[in-house]
């Protein structure tokens, strides 16, 4: 199994637990621990399968803290299986969408 490094911003919730930021917000990820993509149609946002990571550190439309509690943390990742998706450098440029993921490490 090839991996390629990336990285991906979470929610840091109170209790310390990680999860996605929009989509399946409930779902508790892991550190260590290989997930598999899911897919959870919800209105109002673009149907595009898989785990959303970055080539580096940068989505400045999504890192700024929300208001309701929730700190945002990005951590290193591993993930497989993986498709480019184009995007603007206003939105951190290239995403990559990957059917498999770990969290490595919390970086900040």
């Amino acid at each position: 199994m090839n991996t390629i490094l990336a990285y991906k911003l979470f929610k840091m919730r109170k209790d310390g637990t990680l999860g996605p930021l929009f989509i399946n917000a409930k779902q508790v990820v892991p550190i260590g621990k290989w997930l598999k993509a899911e897919n959870h149609p919800t209105n109002g946002y673009a149907a595009r399968p898989g785990w959303h990571c970055c080539y580096t550190p940068h989505a400045p439309h999504l890192s700024k803290n929300p208001k309701h509690g929730c700190a945002r943390v990005w951590c290193l990742v591993e993930v497989t299986d993986t498709k480019s998706y184009p995007r603007p450098e206003s939105q951190g440029g290239a995403w990559l969408l990957a059917n498999n993921m770990k969290v490595v490490e919390i970086i900040g």
